[in-house]
Formats: structure tokens, C-alpha cells, sequence
């Protein structure tokens, strides 16, 4: 397997820290309001990384952020007149719900900046004792040019951020590119610490977790593109300070998704909530068409021809499915079919070179056209059952979810009605039948 390594600007091979497993981190939402569909790319993205280092064997241990503590969050709780943790708590809430219509894994560890607020004031005061860090009046900020490689993930030099920087607003910090790990403040929910009562920095509170969660350094840390700078980068900075590392062996960030061309921002009012989104398979169709590295843009055409697209695969599948159901023949067998076979290596190559979720797509759709010629024909139950597993290998990776449920007694009989009435070319009682086995989710 290899894997484009954004800290090191090339693809290399995956080599888990410790054999048949993989420890994962992926930056979560700052809880204040709903996600867009951009916001949705890396989760959907990095579950189907997931699923794919499940089915090779591998365990994972995946863990994914919630910042609950926030400047967002507190001008949301003014506007709407709620406790910061009520707001917090109910886009919790509607996060995870959204992540169920996606089909995404909700069975990950999901640590809350609030519930770790003693490991973070200690590893930040560990970067003070170490000189790492400095205190000013109750803030505490982080020695940037202590680290000599500052800004290799995000390839920028820090004599050139020092000629860009703006005129710090607090002169009494040492450089202006220092950035905040501590920030003192009444304002909002707030802590007491050996520094002030006030709350952490953003870039601080990713990578203390990560240091208690996982106690050593990951595989594999993800996030969108937007964070290498300064987010992922401050986090490297901070866990070089006290372990002498880069915090993750290999660092992955999918592109960013625009809509009708345009940047999709929550400030500009221009996103589309995924919680409005009806058709949430065939969104997550979409957003795995392109590799993850690509920039992605939206516009409602292109994506009714994923929902089409979806529809057509859904439809392909239920009728495998019913040619299996209506025997009772459901059942594992062994893949032997040389084109079967071929499929899912294509499949496996595709994500095995850097998760290329476009091309194991392709070959998910070349199987679907077996399936179809398949179902026109008189095949072997052992056929159909090797094309019905290889489906499901393919969409359960993929997190594709269709809904398959055995046939009542009185669908069975109506189904037969359907396949009698088109043999007979009576297309008029065959319309009408398959209608209604529409409506019914057998068709």
C-alpha cells in the first residue's frame, strides 16, 4: 500500500508503527453549527480509508476530535440566548446524525476538548518548563523559531513568514509568529490554570489529546487541506518540542470542494448542510468520485447524475439480490471467476495507490455491468453469489449503502406476477407491478 505523505510531498509505502494495526486521527468539527458537504469530504473520505484497512485485517483505532470550546460557540450561545454547552452539545448531536445518513463509522473514540482540560494545561506547561513557551500577563504563547524546521508540511520558510507577518496587535510577544496555547479570558466558559482562567488555543488542543488518547506517535493523521497551515503545522511544531517527532508518520489532506466554482464558506452563506440533502448516498457517491487530493466542485446537475448513477447501482443490486432471495440461494462462496476476480484487483490496486476512491469506483461500475449482462441470462446461483459478494465487498469499503431485505411471502408472489406479465408481454399489468414493487423497495 502506498500513500501520498504531505509532510514529506510524495507518495512512499505505508509501514503501520506496530504490525496489523493502524492508529488514525482526524481533525473534527468546532461544534456550532450544522456541516456543509465540504466539511463532510474528509469524514466520509477517512471512513472509507478506514473500512479499507479493516477489511485487509487490520485493526484500527480511529479517533476523531470535538472542539466544544470555542469563540464560535460563544458568539452562537449570545446569539440564540443557550448555554455554550447546550449549543455545543446539540450540534454534537446533529453531527453524528448526519454522519448515519452518510453511513459513516460512529464507533470511534470522539474525545471533547472540555474533558481534557487537566492533560492539556500540563502539556502546555511541560512546553514552558521546557522553553518551548512563554507566559504574558495569563497568555501563553509557543517559541516558533525554536523549532529550525518550521513550516515543512506546509513548505513555507520562516523568514519569509516573518517578512509577511502584520504588525502583531500584542507587542510584548517575543515574534509575531509565536501563536497562542493559552489564552487568558472571563469571556465565555473558562478554566482555572497555573497560567489564567481562560481557555486553550485551537492548535494546542488537537495534540495534547492525541498525546493522552494514543500515548506515542500515530500512523496516520488527516484533515482538509485548509489545515496544514497553520493548524497541522503548529501541532508538528508543538510535538517536536517535547517528543522529538513529527506527532504522525504519514500526514493526508483531501481538497477542498467548491460550489458553482466558488469557495464554500459559512461566513459567505454560500453551503449546502448536509442535513438539507435528501439523497445522501449518492452525495457520498460524489464526494468519493474524485480523488481525495483533487479540488471538488459542486453544482445541483452534475449531482443528479450521481443520484441517477446511484439509483442505477441500487437497482442492479436489488435484482442480484432477488434472483438469490426468490431461491433462498443466498450464501458465501469462493470467488473463482476470472473477471470477478480481475474487478476486485482493480478494485484493491485502486485504493491500495493512495486511496484513489475515483478509479476503485470505475471498477465497482465494471462489475456492475457483469451483474447487469448476468441478470439477463440464466447463470448458475454460484455465479450470482460469487457477483453478490464481490458487491458488497466493493460498497461496504466504499460505505455505499443499499437496503436489502428478503421478500415477504406475498412480494415473492407479486414478483412472480411481474416476470409472468413481462414474459407475456403484458406491459401494461407489468408497468403496474413493478410500480408497486418499487414503492415496496423490491425493485
Amino acid at each position: 500500500m502506498r500513500i501520498y505523505n504531505s509532510y514529506k510531498d510524495q507518495v512512499e509505502e505505508f509501514i503501520p508503527i506496530h504490525e496489523n494495526q493502524v492508529n488514525m486521527y482526524v481533525c473534527g468539527p468546532t461544534v456550532y453549527n450544522y456541516i456543509h458537504i465540504g466539511n463532510a469530504r474528509p469524514v466520509i473520505f477517512f471512513d472509507t480509508v478506514r473500512r479499507f484497512f479493516e477489511a485487509k485485517g487490520y485493526h484500527v483505532k480511529f479517533v476523531s476530535n470535538f472542539t466544544d470550546v470555542d469563540d464560535k460557540i460563544i458568539q452562537k450561545a449570545k446569539d440564540d440566548h443557550l448555554d455554550e454547552m447546550v449549543v455545543a452539545n446539540h450540534y454534537i448531536d446533529a453531527f453524528l446524525k448526519d454522519l448515519e445518513g452518510l453511513n459513516c463509522k460512529t464507533d470511534y473514540i470522539k474525545p471533547r476538548v472540555t474533558h481534557y482540560m487537566g492533560h492539556i494545561e500540563n502539556f502546555i506547561k511541560e512546553l514552558v518548563d521546557k522553553g518551548y513557551a512563554y507566559t504574558i500577563h495569563g497568555d501563553v504563547y509557543f517559541r516558533v523559531e525554536k523549532i529550525k524546521d518550521y513550516g515543512i508540511l506546509s513548505n513555507r520558510q520562516i523568514e519569509d513568514l516573518k517578512s509577511g507577518a502584520r504588525i502583531d496587535i500584542n507587542p510584548d510577544k517575543e515574534s509575531p509568529l509565536d501563536f497562542t496555547l493559552w489564552k487568558k479570558t472571563t469571556e465565555g466558559l473558562n478554566f482555572e490554570s497555573p497560567f489564567s482562567k481562560g481557555r486553550p488555543g485551537w492548535h494546542t488542543e488537537c495534540v495534547a489529546m492525541i498525546d493522552d488518547v494514543f500515548g506515542e506517535k500515530i500512523d496516520i493523521h488527516g484533515g482538509g487541506a485548509d489545515l496544514k497551515f497553520p493548524h497541522h503545522e503548529n501541532e508538528i511544531a508543538q510535538s517536536k518540542a517535547l517528543h522529538n517527532h513529527g506527532l504522525a508518520n504519514y500526514w493526508m489532506h483531501n481538497g477542498r470542494v467548491s460550489i458553482k466554482d466558488t469557495k464554500m464558506s459559512k461566513s459567505l452563506g454560500n453551503v449546502i448542510l448536509v442535513k438539507d440533502v435528501e439523497d445522501k448516498m449518492p452525495l457520498r457517491y460524489f464526494l468519493l468520485s474524485t480523488h481525495y487530493r483533487s479540488p471538488l466542485n459542486y453544482d445541483d446537475e452534475g449531482f443528479q447524475m450521481y443520484v441517477k448513477e446511484f439509483e442505477k447501482l441500487e437497482s442492479s443490486l436489488k435484482q442480484l439480490f432477488r434472483k438469490l432471495d426468490l431461491q433462498d440461494q443466498i450464501k458465501q462462496v469462493d470467488i473463482e471467476n476470472h473477471e470477478i476476480k480481475q474487478i476486485l484487483k482493480d478494485f484493491d490496486d485502486a485504493l491500495e495507490e493512495d486511496f484513489n476512491t475515483a478509479n476503485a469506483i470505475t471498477a465497482l461500475q465494471s462489475l456492475l455491468k457483469v451483474i447487469n449482462v448476468s441478470i439477463r441470462k440464466k447463470e448458475s446461483n454460484d455465479y450470482y453469489n460469487q457477483l453478490n459478494q464481490a458487491a458488497h465487498y466493493m460498497i461496504g469499503i466504499l460505505g455505499l449503502k443499499v437496503k436489502l431485505e428478503p421478500m415477504s411471502q406475498n412480494d415473492r408472489e407479486m414478483y412472480h406476477q411481474w416476470e409472468l406479465a413481462r414474459k407475456n408481454k403484458d406491459f401494461k399489468l407489468a408497468d403496474q407491478l413493478r410500480n408497486e414493487l418499487t414503492e415496496r423497495g423490491i425493485l
